[in-house]
């Protein structure tokens, strides 16, 4: 039973990351030859949401390891 939660977790830490990506690579699509160009006033908008996808996504990411991690130790002893 307690596997079953677990697995849960995964699964939707691993959407999580997936949503992130995509979320990501349409800002990334989306970023302007303006938002490349106006380095001097510090980062675009543009380049924030694309940082904060990515952040987002190492999160996730970082979650469904630790999940995976968890389970495996877990079972270990079985």
């Amino acid at each position: 039973m307690g596997n079953v939660v677990f697995v849960i977790l995964i699964a939707l830490f691993a959407i999580g990351a997936v949503v992130m990506l995509v979320r990501g690579i349409i800002a990334f699509m989306r970023t302007t030859e303006e938002d490349l160009k106006n380095s001097a006033n510090g980062p675009s908008q543009s380049s924030l949401k694309q940082n904060r996808m990515m952040m987002g996504r190492v999160m996730f990411q970082a979650l469904a390891i630790l999940m995976v991690a968890l389970v495996l130790l877990l079972n270990s002893g079985n």
